[in-house]
C-alpha cells in the first residue's frame, strides 16, 4: 500500500550557510579524455543541461583534450551525437547546442607530448583575451589513475597550476576522477604526488554518488527536522543497510572491473561516503570543512575488519558467466558482488550493525540507505517473528533510480477483526517538484566552478576509507579459504549474504 507525499507550496528559504556564495565566476574547463566514453556519456550532457538552465556564466569554455577525433569540427559533432542520446533533457535543443557547441574548442594530443600543453596553454591565453575567462581554470581528468602524474607534471611545468590569489584571484583547480588508488599505499602516493603540484584546496576529488540529490538530502532530512535527529541513534535505530544493485554486467569495461572489482569500484567510495553521511555528527554549519571533518571522524570511527574477521564480516560473490565476458581472465577471481558488516565504535552508533552490499548482474537497479528502527518491545498484534516479518518502520532513502524517501509504519486495515498491515508514505523528488533532478555531474561541475568542496573526498577520509578496506583486499589475496561463492546472474546475490544477516536475525531488504 503507499500513501503519496506532495511538497507544501510555501515561500522557499535558501539556507543561509550553503547560499552565501554561490556565484560561478567565468573560467575555462578542460576535459583531459574529451573524447571518452565519460566525456561523452556525463560530462558533455551535463554541461548541455547546466546551459539550458541558465547556470553557467557568460564567459565560460570547453578545451577537449584527446587524440580519437581529427579536429574541432568532428570534436564537436562527436559529442553532439552523445549529448542527444544521453541527456536527461531531450530531444536536444538546436539553440542550446549551437550556444554551447560555440564555446567548445579542441586540442588534439598525447597527454605525454609536451606539445600538448604548449598548445593548451596558447588556446587558453586566447580564450582569457577574446571571451574573458580572467585565467580561471578547471582541469578535469577523465583518465586512468596512471595518467594523472604525467597530466599534472605537464600542467605544472606549462605553468597552468598557479595557486589561487585571495577569493577574487584567478584559480586553477583540478578534478580527480575515481578510483583515486587502488590500496592504502598506491593513494598515499597519490596524496603525496599531488600535493607536490597543487594545494589541498585546488584538489577536487569526484564521488559522483555525493552528488546525488537524495545523498544531499539525508543532511537536510537529518538536521533540519526535529522528528528525526533524536531517533537517529543506538537507541532507537536497529541496524542500517546501504545497497548499491546493478543489472549490468560488464558493459566493454571488462578490463578495468578485472582489476577492480566491487571493493574497490562502490563500496570503498561510493558505499562508505554514503555511511559517513548517514552516521555522522552534526556539523557546526555546512561549511564545507566542517561537513567533511565529522565525515572523517567517522571513518576513523568505524571498527576495523582483521585478516581473522574477513571471512565471518565479508562475503564475496562472482555471477556465473563472468569469466566468459570479454577481457576477463578464465581463472579470475574478481568479485563482482561484495557484502560486509561494519560496526562504528562511538556512542551513538555502539552496537548497531552498518551493513554494506554491493553488486553486478543482480535482479534490479537499486541504490538506498535503509534506516530499519527498534521493534517494539512487546509486540501485541501476535507472535513476535510475524512483527518482525512486517519490518514495523523502516525509512528508506532512494538514491536511484527513483530519488526520493518512503516511510513505512503499521496500521490497522479495515473491517471488524484487528488485522495490521505494513504501509508506506512515498516522497518522489520527480512528483513532487515536477521536474527531474539534475544529474551529479551537474552538481559537481557547478561547486567546483564556484569553490565548494563540501560534495568531494577530502585527503585525510580517502586514505581512512582505503585503510578499512586493504586489510579485506590482502586477506583475499593471501588466503586461498576464504571462498568466493557463484551467484545466477539476476539473483539478488550469493545466499550466503543472507547468512551474514542471520547471526544478528537480520535480512536483507529484497531487490525486487
Amino acid at each position: 500500500m503507499g500513501i503519496s507525499t506532495t511538497r507544501i507550496e510555501t515561500e522557499t528559504v535558501p539556507g543561509e550557510a550553503i547560499s552565501k556564495e554561490r556565484s560561478v565566476r567565468p573560467c575555462v574547463l578542460v576535459l583531459f579524455g574529451g573524447t571518452g566514453d565519460l566525456s561523452k556519456r556525463k560530462l558533455v550532457p551535463a554541461l548541455y543541461n547546466l546551459l539550458k538552465e541558465g547556470l553557467l556564466p557568460a564567459a565560460f569554455e570547453i578545451v577537449g583534450i584527446g587524440r580519437s577525433a581529427p579536429d574541432e569540427e568532428a570534436f564537436r559533432a562527436l559529442h553532439r551525437e552523445a549529448t542527444a542520446k544521453f541527456s536527461r533533457t531531450k530531444p536536444l535543443d538546436d539553440g542550446t547546442w549551437a550556444n554551447l557547441a560555440g564555446r567548445v574548442h579542441y586540442v588534439r594530443g598525447d597527454n605525454e607530448s609536451p606539445e600538448t600543453y604548449q598548445a593548451l596553454t596558447a588556446k587558453l591565453s586566447e580564450l582569457d583575451a577574446t571571451k574573458g575567462t580572467e585565467q580561471n581554470r578547471i582541469f578535469f581528468f577523465s583518465t586512468p589513475p596512471s595518467a594523472f602524474p604525467v597530466i599534472l607534471a605537464g600542467l605544472k611545468k606549462a605553468g597552468l597550476l598557479h595557486s589561487s590569489h585571495g577569493p577574487k584571484g584567478p584559480f586553477a583547480r583540478v578534478m580527480i576522477e575515481k578510483p583515486f588508488g587502488h590500496d592504502l599505499e598506491s593513494a598515499r602516493e597519490l596524496n603525496k604526488m599531488a600535493a607536490a603540484f597543487v594545494d589541498e584546496d585546488q584538489i577536487y576529488r569526484i564521488d559522483h554518488y555525493l552528488g546525488k540529490e537524495t545523498v544531499q538530502n539525508i543532511l537536510v532530512m537529518r538536521f533540519g527536522n526535529s522528528m528525526f535527529e533524536p531517533l537517529w541513534n543506538r537507541n532507537y535505530v536497529d541496524h542500517v543497510q546501504i545497497t548499491a544493485a546493478e543489472e549490468l554486467g560488464m558493459e566493454g569495461r571488462g578490463k578495468f572491473y578485472d582489476e577492480t572489482g566491487a571493493l574497490r569500484d562502490v563500496l570503498q567510495n561510493h558505499l562508505l561516503e554514503v555511511l559517513a553521511l548517514a552516521a555522522m555528527e552534526p556539523p557546526v554549519s555546512f561549511k564545507a570543512d566542517e561537513i567533511r571533518g565529522e565525515k572523517s571522524q567517522i571513518f576513523r570511527s568505524i571498527r576495523p575488519i582483521l585478516a581473522h574477521e574477513v571471512e565471518s564480516e565479508v562475503v564475496r560473490g562472482q555471477y556465473k558467466g563472468f569469466r566468459d565476458e570479454p577481457n576477463i581472465a578464465k581463472d579470475s577471481k574478481t568479485a563482482t558482488y561484495v557484502a560486509a558488516r561494519f560496526m562504528i565504535d562511538n556512542w551513538r552508533w555502539h552496537g548497531v550493525p552498518f551493513y554494506l552490499r554491493a553488486g553486478k548482474r543482480l535482479e534490479k537497479r537499486c541504490t538506498e540507505v535503509a534506516i530499519h528502527y527498534r521493534a517494539v518491545p512487546l509486540c501485541l498484534f501476535g507472535r513476535d517473528e510475524v512483527c518482525q516479518r512486517l519490518e514495523q518502520n523502516v525509512l528508506v532513502l532512494r538514491i536511484q533510480p527513483d530519488e526520493g524517501i518512503e516511510f513505512s509504519f503499521m496500521c490497522k486495515q479495515p473491517g471488524d477483526d484487528l488485522f495490521v498491515s505494513n504501509v508506506k508514505m512515498d516522497f518522489s523528488y520527480s512528483r513532487a517538484f515536477d521536474r527531474q533532478p539534475p544529474e551529479a555531474y551537474e552538481r559537481l561541475f557547478l561547486d567546483t566552478m564556484r569553490g565548494d568542496q563540501t560534495l568531494f573526498a577530502r585527503r585525510d577520509s580517502v586514505e581512512e576509507a582505503w585503510a578499512l578496506c586493504t586489510p579485506i583486499l590482502e586477506a583475499w589475496q593471501n588466503d586461498p579459504g576464504i571462498p568466493l561463492y557463484e551467484y545466477d546472474p539476476g539473483s539478488s546475490g550469493p545466499t550466503a549474504a543472507d547468512d551474514l544477516l542471520k547471526t544478528t536475525r537480520h535480512r536483507w531488504r529484497p531487490l525486487a
